[in-house]
């Protein structure tokens, strides 16, 4: 959540509402708008607190024309007509909403069979709010393991995280968090995410775990999670260090089973020992939605799952959030019933194929130059090419802004703080027609664009769009 101050300067506002919101006298409805920063004195007619409210929220764009966000921003109506039906259960209240935790229950079982568990009915998980605390619980179980086998040692010591400069900012709050300290691949020449053996000098006696990430939102490539395993592996014969793996699969957990079903990034490791995902992103649910899994339940330290009763039962929970709807859990229960694997693999084909032919006629313009090509994630980064002066990327992302395009324009962390980018990321909903149309007002900014004198972005940190 954002920390917000209060206001600075007076909230009070001399202008009035649309008299056609008084419902029965337009003259009635003529009431001076209602303060922003306290509470008003007296009620309002719910249509005109409605419409105050809408139109305001009318600014903010539409979202399906939001390319910096890999959250789903479409379902189906159904979907839409079950989750409101679902809204006003909290379903951490296992007991008094049994079916909503069995639907729950069945999403992670099929998940566990997805990335393939050794035993997906040995296979623990839950849901969260979303991928960010899914690794807080994957990174809590990872330093709790070590801390036992380490208790000889600890407090004293102090744990430390292995993983690539390009991790969500969500690993970075775990450590600071959880006083854990943060140990970062940084990126070199072309290679934009974590390269396994520059991870595993990193590691020592007092590495928790490893972080691979499938799908880098910098740029949407996997990280070689296969290469990481082994160079671990090689690790642990040379010095006894036998150090776990997490999967942060926030996008690509949804995408590979699908799509690229050769690739071994999952359960079939026996060094990874957690995946999360983010259902509401490639899982193709609107936010926030999350699952966090463990291969078996050595790899969850019974000490930090509750237990609540659960029809006279007893129901183990493991959360850092105590109230959330049920409905999330539902749409996510409703969208593997609705496609199935076949259904997935055919959507995510969709979207990555649209990734494709967008990247090759960005790259067609020959103002560009590409980093991917969304042949992995559904997602590709692009620069300007060498030649081009007039202008940078947040140029760019400012122009497109105009037209209603929001393309996030940021700057890369160590060692590649020289490369500015822009990226788009394709999610289902951004169809083919969609994409001519971007890829039209894209290429229509150019001559504008090339007749500057020079770039206009003076703070690149001030205009980045990159936050998630």
């Amino acid at each position: 959540m954002p920390l917000h101050k209060g206001p600075e300067k007076p909230d009070e506002r001399p202008l009035s509402v649309n008299p056609f919101y008084g419902e029965a006298d337009p003259v009635g409805g003529m009431t001076e708008a209602p303060p922003k920063h306290r509470l008003p004195t007296a009620p309002l007619p719910p249509s005109t607190a409605y419409q105050v409210v809408h139109d305001e929220l009318m600014l903010d764009g539409n979202s399906r024309l939001n390319l910096a966000t890999f959250v789903t921003t479409w379902m189906e109506p159904q979907a839409g007509v079950l989750m409101g039906e679902c809204r006003d259960k909290n379903m951490i209240d296992k007991d008094e909403y049994p079916r909503t935790a069995e639907l729950e229950r069945r999403c992670v079982a099929m998940l566990a069979d997805l990335w393939n568990a050794p035993d997906p009915s040995a296979a623990v998980g839950c849901s969260t709010t979303g991928s960010s605390e899914a690794c807080m619980l994957a990174g809590m179980a990872l330093k709790r393991r070590w801390a036992q086998r380490n208790a000889d040692r600890y407090p004293g010591a102090r744990p430390n995280l292995v993983m690539g400069v390009n991790v969500q900012v969500c690993w970075d709050k775990f450590c600071n968090f959880w006083e854990v300290e943060a140990r970062l691949v940084p990126m070199e020449g072309d290679r934009f995410h974590l390269d396994p053996q520059a991870a595993v000098e990193l590691c020592d006696e007092n590495t928790i775990g490893v972080v691979g990430i499938l799908g880098s939102t910098f740029d949407g490539s996997y990280e070689p999670i296969a290469d990481l395993c082994s160079a671990l592996d090689a690790l642990q014969e040379r010095t006894g260090l036998d150090i776990p793996v997490h999967v942060d699969g926030a996008s690509g957990a949804m995408v590979a089973p699908f799509l690229d079903e050769d690739l071994v990034w999952d359960f079939r490791l026996p060094r990874v020992a957690s995946i999360n995902t983010s259902g509401h992103k490639y899982g193709l649910v609107y936010p926030g939605v999350g699952w966090a899994l463990w291969r078996d339940k050595e790899a969850l330290p019974e000490e930090l799952v509750f237990r609540v009763n659960y029809l006279g039962g007893d129901m183990p929970t493991f959360a850092l959030n105590f109230s959330r709807p049920g409905a999330q859990v539902v749409a996510q229960y409703y969208t593997f019933l609705r496609l199935g694997r076949e259904g997935y693999r055919a959507v995510q084909q969709s979207t990555r194929d649209v990734a494709r032919s967008v990247a090759d006629r960005v790259e067609a313009l020959g103002d560009f130059r590409l980093l991917t090509r969304g042949d992995e994630l559904p997602v590709f980064a692009f620069t300007t090419a060498p030649d081009i002066q007039a202008y940078d990327v947040f140029d760019v992302s400012r122009r497109l802004r105009e037209r209603g395009w929001l393309v996030p324009a940021y700057t890369f962390p160590p060692n590649r703080e020289d490369l500015s980018v822009l990226r788009v990321v394709c999610r289902n909903g951004f169809s083919a027609d969609l994409a001519e149309l971007f890829v039209e007002d894209l290429e229509q900014l150019l001559p504008e664009l090339r007749a500057q004198s020079h770039p206009f972005t003076r703070n690149k940190g001030a205009a980045t769009g990159f936050h998630h």
